[in-house]
């Protein structure tokens, strides 16, 4: 077997086809016990990658992960979910996968191979140097990560890798590498399991709280949700009469008269205001809502 930590044996997995059913979940269970742990030691890089994310974000970049596989997938994944829950545009967190779309669901030859080929699908999203680029390859060494890390560094973008191995060679080109040991998966190699359980809590950790630092969350609540179906609209009414503390069908009245924009709905109804006054004030302080409500003047 390969040298590295994702391709090595797991020495309690060894007869995991001998198993009962029952002792492979449990087994399972314990190994992935171990990815949270792993996660929390790199709090302190993503702290500093956070920040920069932040940054760039309110100098108008944009969040982009880039990956091939169940790494690309995942990337793609957070994106995508970043558009109901923040209200993101889809071109501001973008996720870019080798082999394109059709490789969400089917496997794409020899798509991660080629380093050029991650080049190529930066520049058609017109990648600029405001932009954060987020490699993502539990191997460390995938060449499509490799070839968009690099580009994106010739453009002068700031460039992040997470990996699942020590001294990866993402870690080497990236501006702010990440590297979380989970230790040898369950099944030899398959890094769609505690590899990929911990690319997952760390993107959650990058994409929530990199929405939180731009203003897109009150207390902990989803200020800024896009209601695209009913049970958002509901969840969107109810986070105007939590923080408003008024009834359902008041917050519905707001909600509505501020054409179902939550945060402006939430100062109108904290500050007793028109719609055109509480968009005013967003507007003033940077689209935050508790800014806005203690903004008093005229």
């Amino acid at each position: 077997m390969e040298n590295s930590t994702t391709e090595a044996r797991n020495e309690a997995t060894m007869h995991l086809d001998e198993m009962t059913v029952e002792e492979a979940l449990i087994t399972m269970n314990k190994e992935d016990q171990q990815v949270p742990l792993a996660v929390r030691k790199a709090i302190p890089q993503l702290t500093k990658v956070i920040k920069k994310t932040i940054a760039q974000y309110k100098k108008g970049g944009r969040l982009i992960y880039i990956g091939a596989g169940t790494s690309g997938r995942l990337g793609v994944l957070d994106a995508a979910e970043c558009v109901p829950t923040f209200n993101t545009d889809p071109h501001e967190i973008i996720g870019v996968i080798a082999g394109g779309q059709h490789a969400m669901t089917m496997a794409v030859e020899g798509a991660e191979d080629h380093k050029k080929l991650a080049e190529e699908d930066l520049k058609n999203i017109d990648l600029t140097s405001k932009d954060v680029v987020i490699g993502i390859a539990a191997s460390g060494k995938t060449p499509y990560v490799i070839g968009g890390l690099t580009f994106a560094n010739t453009i002068g973008a700031t460039t992040v890798s997470i990996s699942c191995n020590e001294h990866a060679v993402i870690s080497e080109i990236a501006q702010y590498p990440v590297e979380v040991k989970v230790g040898p998966e369950v099944l030899t190699g398959s890094t769609r399991l505690k590899s990929g359980t911990a690319q997952k809590l760390i993107l959650n950790m990058i994409s929530t709280i990199t929405m939180v630092g731009v203003g897109k969350v009150y207390d902990n609540l989803m200020i800024d949700v896009k209601a695209t179906n009913q049970k958002l609209i509901d969840r969107s009414v109810r986070i105007i009469q939590e923080i408003c503390a008024i009834t359902y069908d008041e917050a519905m009245a707001l909600y509505q008269v501020s054409e179902h924009d939550v945060k402006v709905a939430t100062v109108m109804g904290m500050c007793g205001i028109s719609k055109e006054e509480a968009t005013r004030r967003l507007l003033n302080n940077g689209d935050i809502v508790k800014r806005a409500i203690r903004d008093r003047q005229p």
